[in-house]
């Protein structure tokens, strides 16, 4: 059973809040954690509310899902978009990134490799997710929400989508107004940018990382790759509480 939400910082407390995440190397245990499944119809509130789209995938198939922490992570997203989507024809760039994200430190996020050759629709994309009740809209049903940092000229509906999580940002939080909601996520946005702006990040999304058989073989629609899928992060603890202290520190 999830913790109460702790109630939302305020603004001057918000800004002291890490600006990256985990070292240059790459993340650490108990990441990468693998998601997958069809996008489904949400809640209708990410593009209509809060101005931040999100694609939803169910929850009831992956095992880690029920010990992990509830708040927000980053990582890795991959469509398998359909024949005909305009963004087939559109390589992630910044310019093309979406209307929330900036960053800092990086004026754009290295996109990861496919691999060679790459014949199938796969596209990869940087994202943020929550996972957990959002308190503020006081969900009674747990749920994943991924926002794609890439901007889309049309839905996704129905496509395939894997989500390789490689860090917990920060967790779950309740807020006196939605202002103070939408402020959070962009700075998640941020967070999450310079986060996988680095190599040792950026390239657990290529294609053909490890001779091709590590996680970016999986995220561009290959088999599944190195530690297999349904096993990964069966048998760890997903709750970053124990590793709070160090994050915030």
């Amino acid at each position: 059973m999830a913790d109460k939400a702790e109630e939302a910082p305020s603004a001057e407390v918000r800004a002291t809040r890490p600006q990256i995440i985990g070292p240059d190397s790459g993340p650490e245990p108990p990441f990468p954690l693998r998601m997958s499944g069809k996008v489904v119809s949400g809640f209708g509130r990410g593009s209509k509310e809060l101005g931040i789209p999100t694609a939803n995938i169910p929850v009831d198939t992956t095992p880690w899902i029920e010990t992990a922490e509830s708040g927000v992570y980053f990582g890795w997203a991959s469509l398998d978009l359909p024949s005909g989507h305009p963004s087939l024809d559109t390589p992630p760039s910044s310019s093309q990134a979406s209307t929330t994200f900036t960053t800092a430190s990086t004026t754009s996020i290295p996109t990861p490799s496919p691999p060679s050759p790459h014949q199938n629709n796969w596209r990869v994309y940087p994202m943020v997710m929550s996972i957990g009740f959002n308190p503020f809209y006081k969900n009674t049903v747990r749920s994943a929400e991924v926002h794609v940092m890439q901007k889309f000229d049309k839905d996704f509906y129905g496509a395939e989508m894997r989500v390789l999580l490689l860090g917990f940002i920060r967790k779950e939080l309740d807020y006196v107004s939605l202002e103070a909601l939408v402020d959070d996520i962009r700075t998640d946005i941020e967070v999450a940018g310079r986060s996988l702006g680095r190599e040792g990040w950026r390239k657990l999304g290529d294609g053909d990382a490890d001779g091709g058989k590590g996680e970016g073989k999986w995220l561009w629609g290959g088999g599944e790759g190195k530690g297999g899928g349904r096993e990964r992060g069966r048998g760890r603890s997903c709750d970053m509480r124990e590793r709070e202290g160090r994050r915030e520190g």
